[in-house]
């Protein structure tokens, strides 16, 4: 595939927490389809390696996305380095696990500060480029916890729910200015985050966890142009956990009933 095929070519995108996961499955695909792209991360060692193996299409910024400086600079190197800046994924996150009654101050507040503050500095410092740009695209990433509550992820699921409202106040305030902003809700992710928990430990219908590069095709849609108009609105990539009616046991209708009984009772 040349340049002038890809569906991101002529793109410029800024990536939190792309060093590995599903950023790094998003910047990989991202520079496939065409785009050039900034890494942004924490892990200095391992987001150098994957821009120098990306090519002169890739960039490296240490970025924590608990800082609105580095952000600044972060959009500043992408602008600087390509020319300009079209998509903004902020992909950067943790997840941490305790009861709500034990659960510490400091990471009730470092998982907000990273989870959800961190979005809102990605998308206020961008804000600006993106417009340049005239055709933008944001997307966040939150969870299915951003859809539905789990026990014992209280600053996670609270997290992620907010992600997708500030997804959804960006998205109406930006529509009219082209900067489309949605939100993806991930299910069970085979990346260092979730090491250690089997697919068999949640209902998932379809019987696995999904590969990292199944969400970066689904970011890749959202970022570029074949998603235009798509803005304020859910994405989920879970399998088909969020679909289904949860149920003790197996359920069947009564075949005795006849069919206008049956449709009174139900």
């Amino acid at each position: 595939m040349t340049e002038t095929e890809g569906r991101l070519a002529g793109k410029v995108a800024l990536i939190s927490g792309g060093s590995r996961g599903m950023g790094a499955s998003e910047a990989r695909l991202f520079v496939a389809e065409g785009a050039s792209v900034v890494i942004g991360d924490v892990l200095d060692v391992e987001g150098e390696a994957l821009a120098s193996a990306l090519g002169e299409k890739a960039a490296y910024v240490h970025l924590d996305v608990r800082d609105p400086e580095q952000w600044t600079a972060a959009v500043a190197a992408a602008t600087r380095g390509f020319g300009l800046l079209n998509v903004l994924v902020n992909n950067a996150g943790i997840a941490e696990m305790y009861p709500l009654a034990e659960y510490p101050i400091e990471a009730w507040r470092r998982i907000i500060d990273i989870n959800l503050s961190g979005v809102f500095y990605g998308m206020r410092a961008a804000v600006p480029a993106l417009r340049a740009a005239g055709r933008a695209s944001i997307v966040n990433i939150s969870s299915i916890d951003g859809l539905g509550g789990s026990p014992q992820l209280p600053g996670y699921v609270a997290a992620k729910f907010g992600v997708r409202g500030l997804t959804k106040a960006a998205a109406l305030e930006f529509a009219r200015e082209n900067i489309r902003v949605n939100s993806v809700h991930p299910g069970l992710i085979d990346t260092p985050m979730t090491e250690g928990i089997p697919a068999s430990s949640m209902a998932i219908p379809m019987g696995r966890a999904a590969q990292p590069e199944e969400v970066a095709e689904l970011v890749l849609f959202l970022a570029s142009d074949a998603s235009s108009y798509c803005t304020g609105s859910e994405f989920t990539v879970d399998g088909g956990v969020m679909s289904q009616v949860p149920m003790s046991g197996d359920i069947s209708l009564p075949t005795q009933a006849p069919v206008e009984e049956a449709l009174i009772a139900h």
